[in-house]
């Protein structure tokens, strides 16, 4: 793979609109939740973090609002083909739980790196994983090689239905706090940040909104300093959910018109935050979902914030070592 390339040359993909995000809400409900709006539970007594709890979806992890909103969006015929995607775990499992309720097939390629847990998840839910070197993975998105396949492809990073489908999360966040003044939203390929922040700028201009990443891969913070796409060289981390060491070209665009500035959050920090919300919060949450969290404990607040918890994909025996660890 040649890291110089950023994109496939795709046009830049579009904010999807309120009408969009409605529309999908209607599409998914009665198979994703409403999440709860919980107020993270802590001593401190400045202004509190509400925590918006993905990892409390059929599949734990918001995925599954974009993934069935695309799935119910394809016509008979494509849907019959069968569906497949790329994903490291969550949009995955998702895509399983969606085909097994439409009655199709469903494959994902995943990086051969992927944790143990979010393998044995996509197998759960039936879906066929098919292990690649991340070099061949991106190769395989930027030359769309699933153009030569017979299934009906999902683009988790860019899909005009799975940003719709994740946008939902914005619609309700306004809905049940009025008074947010900033929402944290883990980033890894962007379509997530990209989604919320489309739907919050649109009906709430004000409204901050902080992308979050791993300073073991930074790539949208390299890319905003730079102005464009970059590369960066991926440390280990347990935020494995968000390692995506380049925001493409085709969507950099739409995630650099939404996200005000960008928190980076260390593994120490991560490690903290997951803890917290098991012991205080009662929630299981993975590295990627628990960031939000320990960004904004990480700063001071002049009103209400909001916390994407976007999955609860974590191991037994990392959680049992960091509430081991850090409890």
């Amino acid at each position: 793979m040649n890291q110089m390339r950023t994109g496939s040359g795709d046009p830049p993909i579009p904010p999807p609109s309120v009408a969009d995000v409605q529309e999908a809400a209607r599409r998914i409900s009665g198979v994703a939740i409403r999440s709860p709006l919980l107020k993270y539970k802590s001593s401190d007594s400045t202004e509190p973090i509400w925590l918006k709890a993905e990892c409390l979806q059929p599949v734990g992890s918001f995925k599954l609002r974009g993934v069935f909103n695309w799935a119910r969006s394809l016509s008979d015929a494509d849907l019959a083909k069968g569906v497949s995607t790329q994903s490291a775990g969550n949009t995955a499992q998702a895509l399983g739980y969606a085909a097994r309720l439409l009655g199709v097939p469903a494959r994902s390629l995943l990086p051969d790196t992927a944790p143990k847990v979010k393998v044995d998840g996509v197998r759960a839910y039936g879906v066929t994983p098919v292990p690649v070197p991340f070099s061949a993975l991106m190769d395989y998105v930027f030359d769309k090689g699933w153009e030569n396949e017979p299934y009906s492809f999902l683009n988790p990073w860019g899909d005009p239905s799975m940003l719709a489908g994740s946008g939902t999360i914005g619609i309700e966040i306004l809905d049940d706090l009025a008074e947010v003044t900033a929402i944290y939203v883990p980033v890894g390929g962007g379509g997530l940040v990209a989604a919320i922040g489309s739907v919050i700028k649109e009906q709430r201009p004000s409204v901050e909104i902080v992308g979050v990443q791993s300073t073991a891969c930074p790539s949208l913070g390299a890319a905003l300093d730079a102005g464009e796409p970059r590369w960066v060289k991926a440390g280990e981390t347990i935020c494995d959910g968000t390692m995506v060491p380049v925001v493409v070209d085709e969507m950099y665009p739409l995630v650099s018109s939404v996200v005000d500035r960008v928190v980076l959050v260390s593994e120490a920090d991560v490690r903290t935050a997951i803890a917290h919300l098991a012991l205080r919060n009662k929630l299981v949450v993975e590295g990627s979902g628990a960031m939000s969290l320990a960004a904004a404990l990480g700063e001071e607040r002049d009103g209400p914030v909001a916390c994407i918890l976007s999955g609860g994909s974590i191991g037994a025996d990392r959680l049992a070592d960091i509430l081991a660890t850090e409890g």
